[in-house]
């Protein structure tokens, strides 16, 4: 009697590849947190490494102390990311738990893993991007700078790599199909509206960072304007860009017409985009407020409202996104969990 051949047996499961690349890029970003807290821990305890004599960090020392700690305990979030993002228990975290700090990540990465290449770029090119102004009163140690934002763009690629492997695992439904198959909602014209609203308050924003990165000093203080660089030119080209990407991801969301465009690429423009323009917007403001017993450096009204705007536009962009994904959600329910 012959007997039948076996089947060739199934191809192994991706799981343990997908697992192993999790534990890598779990060790990778909490690692590249390392330099950034030791840095900031010496200089609590009164340490002076990377600060030149002369530097304006040493004028408040309590200022100093209390934005390093801040800052430690920003960082040292990553670390929690990184661990909540590749252990069991972080798949019972409620989403807002986890979204929130994560977009706020996003937004404060973004703009360094995209600005600092493009500074070097500039930089190799023959653009100026330390000011002249700051032989003679320097801010930080060149080295500071390479160390802080290497490790920053690796936190940002390892961290937003383990976040997008999290999220299609638990909301990857969320986001399957194209605009074009997104059914009809009650909801739209509202949608439509606060698009249109956000857009048109996000011009202010996206005009004066442009005027700036063209040149212009109008609505900057006497310190910014002694400041500017090409690299800092750079930097306002990179905000302009966000507020573009902010405006283009809940435009799309909102009349998304008879597109073929996967739902997922509005959805992560409007993500990306309004992390980066109300976290930096956020950023900006507390940075030109801890400065104020220096003429020069206090904020204009302008770069008071800007930032403000800032913060407006991308946390409505952020919120609109939420209740779309919300209502996404409450759509694809099973009707007998609905009850």
């Amino acid at each position: 009697m012959t007997q039948t051949p076996l089947a060739p047996a199934p191809a192994p499961a991706a799981a343990p590849v997908t697992d192993r690349l999790r534990t890598v890029l779990r060790c990778v970003a909490i690692v590249s947190c390392l330099p950034y807290i030791v840095l900031k821990a010496a200089w609590i305890s009164g340490s002076h490494v990377g600060i030149p004599d002369g530097s304006s960090l040493l004028d408040h020392r309590t200022t100093m102390a209390v934005a390093n700690g801040a800052s430690v305990l920003m960082d040292s979030a990553v670390v929690v990311i990184a661990l909540l993002l590749t252990q069991a228990w972080g798949r019972r975290v409620p989403a807002w738990l986890l979204a929130l700090p994560m977009w706020v990540a996003t937004g404060l990465l973004l703009p360094i893993m995209t600005g600092y290449p493009l500074q070097l770029l500039v930089r190799l090119l023959g653009g100026r991007t330390v000011n002249k102004g700051d032989v003679g009163r320097p801010f930080l140690d060149e080295w500071v700078f390479g160390v802080v934002y290497t490790g920053f763009i690796i936190q940002g690629l390892a961290l937003g790599t383990l976040f997008a492997l999290y999220a299609k695992d638990r909301w990857g439904h969320l986001w399957q199909g194209t605009l074009r198959e997104l059914p009809d909602s009650p909801t739209a014209p509202v949608l439509r509206a606060a698009a249109v609203a956000a857009s048109l308050i996000a011009l202010l924003p996206g005009t004066l960072h442009l005027l700036w990165a063209a040149g212009s000093t109008a609505g900057l203080n006497e310190g910014r304007i002694e400041e500017r660089t090409s690299g800092s030119a750079v930097l306002e080209a990179v905000y302009v860009l966000f507020v573009a990407v902010t405006v283009a991801g809940v435009l799309l969301l909102a009349f998304r017409r008879d597109s073929a465009l996967p739902l997922r690429v509005p959805l992560a423009l409007a993500w990306g985009g309004s992390g980066a323009t109300a976290c930096w917007g956020g950023w900006m403001s507390i940075a030109s407020l801890s400065d104020v017993d220096d003429i020069a450096d206090r904020p204009t009204a302008a770069m008071v409202l800007i930032y403000a705007v800032q913060m407006l536009v991308g946390t409505l962009v952020m919120t609109l996104g939420a209740y779309f994904l919300a209502e996404r959600a409450a759509a694809t329910r099973p009707a007998s969990t609905r009850a």
